[in-house]
């Protein structure tokens, strides 16, 4: 019997994320539009709404729906916001991100996924996406600064690149660790001022890169 995926976002929506403090409305609707089935590999679209991570190629990860959804909530996007993301991996984070924000630029250092991504962005008309290859700790200077910062894997420190291309107020969110575990922290930049606020533990893949762990 075929899976009804929509369905198994809303019942995503009822047991993983709501129960768990996930409240804001435009998230909880972002996460129950974007089809997390169309970004997972074919084989496991019967899992893709599952409490779980899941691989998409390339040694890389789909994170949990909960995560995406905190994420996506501790940034307080307003929507004429735009979004820095560090790490396109399959584009699901970025496409919930896209219906929440005026325009995201993301940037992928795996041309594979990158390349996979940018077809479903144009399947499904997220059109205000832009997507580079390259290394995502140094950020994206061009289009700085940035409302809103979020960086998809895990490094040992706060890249200095991406704070200087945070807009002043701005808010990051990012996990910072070892690469068995991480913090997962908010940071918002005030008045020239930087406050960080630890919300969950939680555990990505490493973040590669210039200012973060060598490959």
């Amino acid at each position: 019997m075929p899976t009804n995926y929509a369905t198994a976002r809303g019942r995503m929506i009822r047991e993983q994320l709501i129960p768990r403090g996930i409240s804001a409305p435009e998230v909880l609707k972002a996460m129950e539009t974007v089809p997390r089935h169309l970004f997972v590999e074919d084989a496991l679209r019967g899992q893709a709404y599952g409490d779980f991570c899941l691989p998409i190629g390339e040694g890389q990860t789909i994170s949990q729906p909960y995560i995406v959804a905190l994420m996506t909530q501790s940034l307080q996007l307003r929507p004429e916001a735009t979004v820095l993301e560090v790490g396109t991996g399959c584009g699901y984070q970025t496409a919930v991100l896209s219906l929440l924000c005026s325009k995201v630029y993301t940037v992928e250092r795996l041309k594979p996924l990158v390349i996979k991504a940018r077809r479903n962005f144009d399947q499904l008309h997220y059109l205000n996406i832009v997507c580079k290859i390259d290394d995502g700790t140094m950020g994206w200077k061009a289009n700085a600064p940035y409302d809103a910062i979020i960086v998809t894997a895990a490094g040992p420190a706060i890249p200095e690149a991406l704070l200087s291309q945070l807009a002043d107020p701005g808010i990051m969110v990012l996990p910072v660790g070892d690469r068995q575990g991480q913090e997962l922290v908010v940071i918002n930049k005030i008045g020239g001022q930087i406050h960080k606020t630890t919300i969950e533990m939680v555990r990505f893949v490493p973040l590669i890169g210039a200012q973060g762990w060598q490959e």
